[in-house]
């Protein structure tokens, strides 16, 4: 392909689908062109694995890993393999990028598999506004809605099949759940540990009493849960204490055997083949443990992603790593790597949070802030902006951002509007606050204030509108969409605090109040949705489009937006209280002033005689303002 400008590129993703023609073979044709790798590529494979596992081992491993991907590649239709090149790694991410994170279960009908259920809800209301749907894992599980994974390989019966999958897959992007970090204590993987099995004796990390791992070497291991590390288990030879980070269901791989690290490249490589166009890796922080360390974001685990990110490369190079550490700010944006060569998305954990202080205290001066260290990764890679998910509000993201009284202040407004706190263990044996647990819309709105439900609705818009507006992809929650209050009534049957936000809903409940246009779900929604559209005809939005914080009052958060080609400029701006604000926006922002400005979202035209706007925002208003082009209307 000839070299061509950056916004020709840009020009260009516009006419790649992002779709694939057809689906990927069920069975391999070795009739096909074969994998033809390079000698770099290899050279560059192997040397991450004499650093994981020493040379000698390295050269053993490396003719299975090498197979896996011949095998995968040989699964691959010529249509795919056609469509593949003409995809551009800068280009990967554009302003129409939304993604919706839902369980597959979280709508349900009678006699209805839940996947047919969400292939029809998406159909009828998401296309054209959102475009790829992040199902959280579908697999058959024993705990933890999903995350305690029995089989990799399956979908659980009680949502649906594989087939149900690709329906979806025809009109939408999928990001799946590589949840690698550990399995169910249930899964025939861990059983077959158990009953001493020689090809599982080393898939996980056992000790043989609970005493194994002197106090002061345990309380280096950052842990996210309170739980006891190891968990006794009984098996054919004995009791074994077993590795838990995350509880005594969900047993830590052991990646410092190569066959769980083939074994895993294999389960990955197979979620491409069904259709995952982005991978999260859940958890992947805690992926190699280390005793005399923290056990966490250790070099190995970092060499790890990388490899996964030469074997995609190589092999599906349209398929995009998303890295889940609900850690501080710093040490989790280190998964970008050298902004080439680990995750090409990572989860902005630290602006939930912020987020909530800056509507909590009125002042966005932290958000503001911080926001400001947000640069530009590279090219390929960029940050997802969520504030809400299947799981709670981390705070420890913003334990380097926020002073801890601020974060006392967080968990007393939760529980203050019917949250609750999940803890973990530091250093010291203390509890300390890990997440709050609520559903954004109670986050935000206390449900014994005197307030009315049209000014919840606005301050609940007008949080959405920051995180839709930053550099980066958003990532919207299902309840978050709808504007879900928090469920107590799960908590107090799980005995779950995260089940607050994670209860299912009535298909034909949902369609009534999305058809009410006076329901609170039917404004929200549509009034999300217009944003999301307003966002996506504009290339100021762009990931790789520039960003600038513009100095206001504490009151309001504004950014400028940049287009990659800088043709375009958006000012975004949010009144971040509930009282009216008054703001100028200067003409000075844009290479020149303008005689009048226009608001995206509105349509509303803004005269002025100096080039410089100055308006009173109402109650949590909302303003995507731009130069008004010739020949608008407004």
């Amino acid at each position: 392909m000839a070299a061509v400008q950056a916004g020709e590129k840009l020009e260009h993703w516009v006419e790649f689908s992002n779709l694939k023609p057809v689906p990927y073979l069920v069975d391999p044709d070795y009739s096909l062109p074969p994998l033809a790798l390079s000698k770099q590529m290899r050279r560059r494979i192997l040397f991450k694995l004499e650093l994981l596992y020493g040379r000698l081992r390295a050269e053993q491993i490396w003719p299975e890993l090498e197979r896996l991907m011949k095998v995968f590649y040989a699964h691959k239709p010529l249509a795919v393999r056609e469509w593949e090149k003409d995809f551009e790694p800068e280009a990967r991410f554009s302003e129409k990028d939304v993604i919706l994170i839902t369980y597959g279960d979280l709508v349900q009908g009678d006699g209805k598999p839940p996947l047919q259920i969400l292939a029809s809800l998406a159909h009828r209301f998401l296309r054209g506004t959102i475009n790829t749907i992040h199902i959280l894992p579908f697999f058959p599980y024993s705990s933890d809605r999903g995350f305690a994974v029995m089989d990799f390989e399956s979908v659980d019966p009680h949502l649906g099949k594989w087939e149900d999958i690709a329906a979806i897959n025809k009109e939408f992007r999928l990001m799946f759940d590589g949840v690698i970090n550990h399995a169910s204590s249930k899964s025939r993987w861990f059983q077959e540990f158990l009953n001493s099995h020689p090809y599982y004796r080393d898939f996980f990390i056992q000790f043989s009493t609970k005493e194994a791992i002197p106090t002061h070497l345990l309380s280096l291991i950052l842990r996210p849960r309170t739980s006891s590390l190891l968990t006794p288990f009984l098996g054919l030879e004995g009791e074994k204490y077993v590795w838990t980070t995350f509880g005594p269901d969900q047993v830590d791989l052991n990646y410092q055997s190569e066959k769980v690290l083939l074994k895993m490249v294999e389960i990955l490589l197979y979620y491409v083949r069904r259709g995952a166009d982005l991978i999260r890796l859940d958890a992947i922080s805690y992926l190699w443990e280390e005793i005399g360390t923290r056990c966490v974001h250790l070099e190995q685990t970092h060499i790890i992603v990388r490899l996964f990110r030469d074997v995609l490369d190589c092999v599906a190079p349209y398929v995009a790593l998303v890295t889940e550490t609900n850690v501080p700010h710093g040490e989790n944006i280190e998964y970008f790597g050298n902004g080439k060569n680990e995750a090409q998305m990572v989860y902005n954990f630290a602006l939930p949070p912020l987020v909530l202080h800056t509507f909590y205290t009125g002042d966005c001066t932290r958000l503001r802030d911080w926001s400001a260290t947000l640069e530009k990764v590279s090219d390929t890679a960029t940050y997802l902006n969520f504030l809400d998910s299947h799981d709670g509000i981390g705070v420890l993201p913003a334990e380097d951002i926020l002073p801890e009284a601020a974060i006392r202040f967080l968990c007393e407004k939760i529980v203050e509007h019917g949250g609750f706190i999940s803890y973990r263990t530091d250093s010291e044996g203390k509890e300390k606050p890990y997440e709050l647990n609520s559903t954004w819309f109670s986050a935000l709105n206390n449900p014994k204030a005197d307030e009315s439900e049209e000014l919840q609705v606005s301050r609940f818009i007008a949080s959405r509108s920051i995180a839709l507006a930053l550099r980066g992809v958003p990532g919207i929650y299902f309840h978050g969409l709808l504007g879900s209050e928090n469920n107590t009534q799960d908590v107090l049957i799980t005995r779950v605090a995260r089940s607050v936000n994670r209860h299912n809903i009535e298909e034909r409940r949902l369609l009534e109040d999305l058809e009410n246009p006076r329901s609170r779900i039917s404004q929200i929604t549509r009034r999300i949705v217009r944003l999301i559209r307003t966002r996506g005809q504009s290339r100021a939005f762009h990931p790789n489009g520039d960003q600038e914080i513009v100095q206001t009052s504490p009151q309001v958060f504004a950014i400028k937006r940049v287009s990659p080609d800088r043709t375009e400029t958006v000012i975004c701006v949010t009144n971040v209280t509930r009282d009216p604000q008054p703001v100028t926006v200067r003409g000075s922002l844009l290479p020149e002033s303008p005689a009048a400005w226009e608001d995206m979202i509105t349509g509303q035209v803004f005269h002025t005689e100096s080039g410089d706007l100055s308006i009173t925002m109402a109650p949590f208003g909302v303003l995507w303002i731009r130069p008004k082009r010739q020949g608008s209307d407004g």
